[in-house]
């Protein structure tokens, strides 16, 4: 994950790297993915997840786009 001041430094930074711009979140998005992503992890009980939990997760956490699911 990288932090960026705004959308056009983003371009600027994939442009500059050659790589194609992906998936922006912000600041909220990711402190809501967090909060469901890592909720359960220092369970002993905790033995990973399978590809349908993590597609939950990404649903609940406002994440829909085929950048998500592919």
């Amino acid at each position: 994950m990288l932090l960026f001041q705004s959308e056009a430094w983003i371009d600027k930074w994939c442009e500059r790297n050659n790589l194609a711009r992906g998936e922006i979140l912000t600041l909220d998005q990711v402190w809501e993915l967090s909060k469901l992503w890592y909720q359960d992890r220092m369970s002993i009980d905790y033995h990973g997840r399978s590809m349908e939990q993590v597609a939950e997760i990404f649903r609940q956490a406002g994440l829909r786009s085929e950048f998500w699911y592919v």
